[in-house]
């Protein structure tokens, strides 16, 4: 079996504030409401996926987070511009909400918005997370068999 090639990155959080997850409900016209964990794209000019996941976390959210620790990756089929096909890897992290001023959001998502961009917070548990269209499926389903172990991965003990 050949390797596909990456074409596109992406970081992305699971950003917890106390027993709350942090998502933005995305509203397009003619499309049922989905939500998703907050992130995007790994650009040319950030030195790291995680210095992605600070700047996107900073456009969207107006966010700073802490205790950031990689927790789950999702690959997918996906065709970049100039119509190369490959994979998309989506890179998780947990970490947790140090501050967010919405008033602070810039970038695409704020300037020229596609739809509605919500930021919403609900219960991390299984019922809450149950409780929203949240996309990717393969995150949603990795987050219903893992929320305990998710949560442990800012133990103090953890090292």
């Amino acid at each position: 079996m050949t390797e596909r090639p990456v074409v596109k990155r992406t970081a992305r959080a699971i950003l917890l504030d106390g027993d709350d997850l942090i998502l933005i409900k995305r509203t397009k016209p003619g499309v049922d409401p989905y939500w998703l964990t907050p992130g995007g794209g790994v650009e040319p000019g950030d030195a790291t996926v995680v210095a992605a996941l600070h700047r996107e976390l900073d456009e969207e959210l107006g966010a700073k987070v802490t205790d950031v620790v990689p927790c789950f990756v999702d690959t997918v089929e996906h065709i970049a511009g100039g119509g190369i096909t490959g994979v998309k890897v989506q890179h998780f992290f947990v970490c947790r909400l140090e501050s967010m001023d919405p008033a602070r959001r810039h970038g695409p998502e704020v300037e020229t918005p596609r739809g509605e961009y919500e930021i919403v917070r609900v219960p991390f548990s299984r019922m809450g997370i149950a409780a929203v269209h949240l996309v990717p499926l393969s995150l949603r389903h990795y987050l219903d068999g893992n929320i305990e172990g998710v949560r442990a991965m800012h133990a103090p003990d953890l090292g």
